[in-house]
């Protein structure tokens, strides 16, 4: 992590953080690229011996170009970006500073990607990939349970460790969930997830749960809180098992989640709500998969495709 500047800017950049934290109410997460951001950035002004107050906008614009050549890639340095012209306009509307050199300072624009999306067949085999493991691992209700949640949820890996039990509301159908920005939502469960949730709670977790689990849904061997590290490597774990060799993570399953769902014939609205976009131009990313198999389709069935 970059360390904290020297005064006077630590305190500029306290104020800043406490305001997302307080005013916005950004994640812990979030909080931290802020300050690794921002702290790299704010370090690099010390050693030129240039005050937050007496930043030009070339300066700025430097510090960017150096990022590109240290072979940061392109969305970082829109996060830097974007965590500068933050910063500096919170320091103008607080009176902090007279100006805003970050003003005219523009995002550059970044290639659209479609991310990586299961067919059916390969969630549905990387979904049975606990029940073939072997030998039977001790864990197999938890994962099997975990794997389940994320795909009926499409919940993020961030949001799947910190589900509470309070939480969790199975004979009701559905899981209510904390996103970014502490936004709460809640999301259908199906059938087969619930199922797989109720013999996990009542199978295996007693026998994980320690006095400091509080009331944390997956557990590690110790008790504590599943990671979302240690949720990606059980991913990717039974990706090899399934015999799956696309690039394979947590936020696969939300891709897949949402893909599957359009294809389906689901609201575009719909879906959006149960991912916890702000904005349905986020969500809107999911129409161009839907499309590109809808192509598909065409170009296999259609007589003249």
């Amino acid at each position: 992590m970059v360390q904290e500047p020297d005064d006077p800017w630590r305190s500029e950049l306290e104020t800043f953080l406490n305001y997302l934290t307080i005013e916005r109410n950004f994640s812990g997460n979030t909080r931290v690229s802020y300050l690794n951001d921002l702290g790299r950035y704010l370090s690099r002004l010390h050693e030129l011996g240039i005050s937050t107050g007496d930043v030009a906008p070339e300066e700025i614009r430097k510090f960017i170009r150096e990022l590109h050549e240290t072979g940061l890639e392109a969305s970082s340095v829109a996060r830097n970006i974007s965590a500068i012209r933050s910063f500096h306009k919170f320091l103008l509307t607080e009176r902090l500073s007279k100006s805003n050199p970050a003003e005219n300072i523009r995002q550059p624009r970044q290639a659209r990607y479609l991310p990586s999306v299961l067919s059916v067949e390969e969630m549905t085999s990387l979904l049975e990939a606990p029940l073939r493991r072997h030998p039977a691992s001790s864990f197999m209700l938890r994962d099997k349970a975990m794997l389940e949640l994320l795909y009926a949820t499409g919940v993020r890996v961030s949001e799947l460790t910190s589900i509470s039990r309070q939480n969790l509301h199975l004979d009701d159908g559905f899981v209510r969930v904390f996103g970014k920005g502490s936004k709460e939502r809640l999301v259908p469960v199906g059938q087969a997830a619930s199922s797989w949730m109720k013999r996990y709670l009542e199978e295996l977790r007693p026998q994980m749960a320690r006095p400091t689990s509080k009331d944390i849904i997956f557990l590690n061997s110790r008790g504590g809180g599943l990671s979302r590290m240690a949720a990606w490597n059980i991913v990717r774990q039974y990706a090899i098992i399934a015999g799956i060799e696309k690039p394979i993570s947590p936020h696969t399953f939300r891709h897949s989640f949402a893909t599957h769902l359009l294809e389906g014939g689901a609201d575009l609205r719909a879906v959006q709500e149960m991912l916890g976009h702000s904005s349905i131009i986020a969500t809107q990313i999911y129409t161009h998969i839907d499309r590109t198999f809808i192509k598909e389709v065409h170009r296999t069935f259609h007589p003249r495709g």
